[in-house]
């Protein structure tokens, strides 16, 4: 049997976005080895429209994609929750950065929060904390604490390294409808009525 060709190098960009700070961290894979390029925060706080605070986030992403030049975006799958009005602007703002990602032509896959943890951690409730501590160390680096948004972008890259998913259209998620329950999949098919 054959074993499947990996490629010698992949740049990953992982994406937690956030209406107040989004996270993003890059990594690049080589001879399965990971190495972090960069990871940070997008303080969106300050902008004083909703609007505005998406214009920035989009203009931001498309900088890391024109400077990291990604093969792929994985970003965290989107999750019901008990505030819609909060779900809804969460929804947005991870909408705006898969259209950066698409007008780039970069393939996006999304995973559930839990199978993040599971994969980086071996916990799926693992805490932030755990998961920063375990992103440390499986990329070698010192990572501040106070950087939980990069952190869990991080994450969310090296578990889409871990899955190494075949890409051949864009978007693709690799969430089971199982992993699912509690998504966007999960609402619209349990009220019809409320999607238009």
């Amino acid at each position: 049997m054959k074993t499947p060709l990996v490629p010698a190098e992949k740049i990953i960009l992982g994406v937690d976005p956030g209406t107040m700070v989004a996270g993003y961290g890059v990594i690049m894979v080589q001879n399965r080895q990971m190495k972090m390029l960069e990871c940070g925060v997008i303080h969106l706080s300050k902008y004083s429209t909703y609007q505005l605070k998406l214009e920035k986030l989009y203009s931001r992403t498309l900088q890391l994609i024109d400077q990291f030049s990604p093969d792929e975006m994985s970003i965290e799958d989107p999750f019901f929750g008990k505030n819609i009005q909060a779900m809804l602007k969460l929804g947005r703002a991870q909408g705006i950065v898969m259209a950066a990602a698409l007008s780039r032509g970069i393939p996006i896959v999304e995973y559930a929060p839990r199978k993040i943890k599971q994969s980086v951690t071996g916990n799926g409730n693992a805490s932030k904390e755990q998961v920063a501590h375990m992103v440390g160390h499986l990329l070698q680096v010192e990572i501040e604490s106070a950087f939980f948004d990069a952190t869990d972008a991080l994450a969310i890259a090296i578990c889409h390294h871990f899955h190494e998913n075949a890409l051949p259209g864009a978007p693709k998620t690799t969430s089971s409808k199982k992993s699912k329950k509690g998504g966007w999949a999960a609402f619209a098919g349990e009220n019809p009525d409320r999607i238009r």
